[in-house]
Formats: structure tokens, sequence, C-alpha cells
């Protein structure tokens, strides 16, 4: 198990390469939040994310025969950028595999920092496979993404950074994968700070560490889809679990509709890009899964990287789950200006149609009457309810489309 001594020789070790990412804080979601609120920009690092730290710590480890040979890693994206990166500018051969439905640009990304993008796999896991497979063919270095001494006391790095940024800090909010991440700020943390409280946060798809701890061991979980692809782990180190149990307070989970609701709540408010996985503690915050009331919090962004596709989808989401777009199943007596008396009352109560579509053969409809899905853009959930009780009031039956 590293030490707080480790995580400082990894400060000083990388230093010089990684950018020391601001921690502001944020009057409007503290507000939301019922906390003083900071956040630790990590989105703001050169390939986007907080995994240059850990990369970059244990490339520079690396023996001379090691970078001859090259280096090889398994990673959803983030990882596999930072290695590409550190990896090139040193003159190291970096491969990385990377499951086949990874983003175009974490993809490309790889690729324009030096790396060679290997895709295979449905999942981080099976990724990982073949790139142990080639370690052993091509005697290549493995470089795990988060079990490893050296990765763990990299990422480190941040906890010590946030307390030297926030000096009253009572609370860090950390997004968990393998854990390398929580591991390495939870041991900075209450190594400096014992009285401060540290929590996870992972997709509830695959909650793997909360597994874990809960069962004392590292647990497999079945695959699992989410918007967090980058903490998608379904099985957490053999060297986090233990660092975990010792350091981290509480591990929580988020949904896929939390977790797009804070990427958006993060765009609007702050200007911020943040990825699934990277948005998984603020969307903890937003939903009051903690129990933390008028403290001083750090939410640590870990990554903003995320392809336009993506990024659509998830606002979308995060637009229906704030309640501002909405779907409705009306039903309608199918004769001239039905619709016209319809959408009458919605304009009047200035909520913007987005969408329309009829049915006459199915939902159940009677003969004479037509079925009607309309998409809505409104302000808010206050908005929503003055708009359904309008339809209520007029005879309009209908359903709200979940």
């Amino acid at each position: 198990m590293i030490s707080l001594v480790d995580i400082k020789v990894a400060r000083e070790r990388i230093r010089d390469s990684v950018y020391l990412t601001p921690a502001p804080q944020s009057e409007t979601l503290s507000r939301a939040t019922s906390n003083a609120l900071c956040l630790k920009l990590e989105n703001l690092q050169m390939t986007g994310s907080f995994k240059e730290r850990g990369a970059l710590n244990r490339i520079l480890t690396l023996t001379p025969e090691e970078r001859s040979h090259g280096v090889i890693t398994a990673s959803a994206g983030n990882h596999g950028q930072a290695v590409a990166y550190h990896a090139s500018k040193r003159g190291i051969p970096a491969q990385i595999c990377m499951p086949m439905h990874t983003p175009i640009t974490k993809l490309n990304a790889v690729k324009n920092y030096g790396g060679e993008a290997v895709l295979v796999g449905q999942n981080y896991d099976e990724a990982m496979q073949e790139a142990r497979r080639r370690e052993a063919a091509e005697h290549r270095t493995y470089l795990s993404a988060f079990d490893d001494d050296a990765v763990i006391a990299g990422q480190g790095t941040i906890g010590l950074e946030l307390l030297e940024q926030i000096p009253d800090l009572e609370a860090v909010i950390v997004p968990v994968g393998g854990g390398g991440l929580i591991a390495g700020i939870a041991c900075a943390v209450k190594e400096s700070k014992p009285g401060a409280y540290v929590i996870g946060v992972q997709s509830a798809a695959i909650p793997s560490m909360q597994v874990a701890m809960r069962e004392h061991k590292p647990v497999l979980l079945p695959p699992g889809s989410t918007v967090a692809d980058g903490i998608a782990v379904r099985k957490v180190g053999e060297k986090t679990l233990p660092m975990c149990e010792k350091y981290v307070d509480e591990i929580l989970t988020v949904d896929d509709e939390e977790i797009a609701m804070a990427v958006l709540w993060l765009l609007e408010k702050e200007k911020t890009l943040a990825e699934g996985a990277g948005a998984v503690g603020m969307a903890a915050m937003l939903n009051h899964k903690t129990r933390l009331r008028g403290k001083k919090v750090a939410v640590v962004l870990s990554g903003g990287n995320m392809d336009v596709t993506t990024l659509s989808r998830i606002i979308e989401r995060g637009l229906v789950k704030d309640g501002r777009l909405v779907r409705l199943r009306i039903t309608l007596s199918d004769h001239p200006g039905g619709l016209q008396a319809l959408t009458t009352v919605i304009a009047e109560q200035r909520a913007n149609i987005v969408q329309v579509t009829h049915d006459r053969a199915y939902f159940g409809v009677h003969l004479g009457e037509t079925s009607v899905d309309i998409t809505l853009e409104t302000r808010g959930p206050e908005h929503v309810a003055e708009l359904l009780a309008k339809l209520a009031a007029a005879g309009y039956p209908f359903d709200r489309v979940r």
C-alpha cells in the first residue's frame, strides 16, 4: 500500500509536466447543493483528464530496457490518451487496446498523441485481456490504468493540490471506476487531514467498488451500459480496494439520467464540459445523494473527453431529467381543427412544440379518435405542472411519456 510520502515523491517527479488545475468555488452550484462547492477541473489537463498524473508517474519509473521494448495498456479512452501522449513525448512506443465502442473522439486522440490504437472487445475487461496477451507476446511493459502503485501515487497528487488550494476543505467527492483515483486522493487527504470526508461515486450500472467494499474482495460484475464509460470497470483493483477500505468513507451511485442532468448543469451554469464519468460526483451532489450540508466540498471533475454525438444525446437526456423537455400522449377527437385547438392551449402556456406524431391505429384509440405524441420544451417542472393542469381543465386526456 502506498503512503503519503509516495504521493509527495510523485508530485515532484511529474510537477513540470502536468498542469496544476484550478479549483474555483461555484456560487451557483453551492446554492443548488447547500454546500460551499469547489470544482477541481481535471478536464483542463492536456489530454482532457486526470489520467496524465498516474500514467506519467509510472512512465518515468521505466528502466531503459523497458522503454526500448515499449509499453501497452488497456483503456476506455482517457488513460490511453495519457499513456500515448507522455510515452510518445519520450520516444517510447505505446500500444493502446480499447473497446470496440470507444468514442471516436478518444480513439482519434490516442492516434494524434502518437499511440497505436487497437480496437478489441466489447468492454474494458476484454480489451485488458488482449493487452495482457500482447504484453507477454511482444515483451512490452503493461501500464495498468489503476491497479499500480506508481499510478495510484500519481493520481494522489490531486489530493495534495486540493489541500493547498482549499485549506478549509471538509469533504471530497471523487468518481470511481477501478479505484486508482480515489485511492490516491483519499490517502493524500486522510493522511494530511484525518477529519476530512471522502466519498466515491460510481455509475449504478456497474457499482464495482461499492460491491467490493461490501464483500471485502474484488468482484467481477456483469457487463453494463452507462454514459459514464470512463468508469465502467467491472472489477476493481487488488491494490486499490484495501486503500479504499482504509480511507474512503462512503461509495454512492448515480443513474444515467442523473449523470446527464449534471453534464447539462455544468455546461449551462459553469460553461464547463465534463464527460459522463467526470460528472458523476456532481450528479451525486445535485441529486442530494450525500448527507453533506453547509460543508466546504471539492468535487473532482475527472475528465471532459466526449464526442459531439454523445454530448447531444446526454444534453437531451439532461433536459428530460431537468423537466425542460417533456413528451405527452394526448387523445383527440379526429376532426378538422382538433389539433389546432390543442396547440392553442399549449401556445397560451408558452410551451414550445418540438415534435408531433399522429397515430390512429395503436395505443387503444377508438374510431373517430387519434393519439398524438407531442414533445415540448418548457421552463422546468413548475411550468410542466401548469401546462398539465390547463390541459386537464380543457378536457384533454393525456399520459406523460417517460
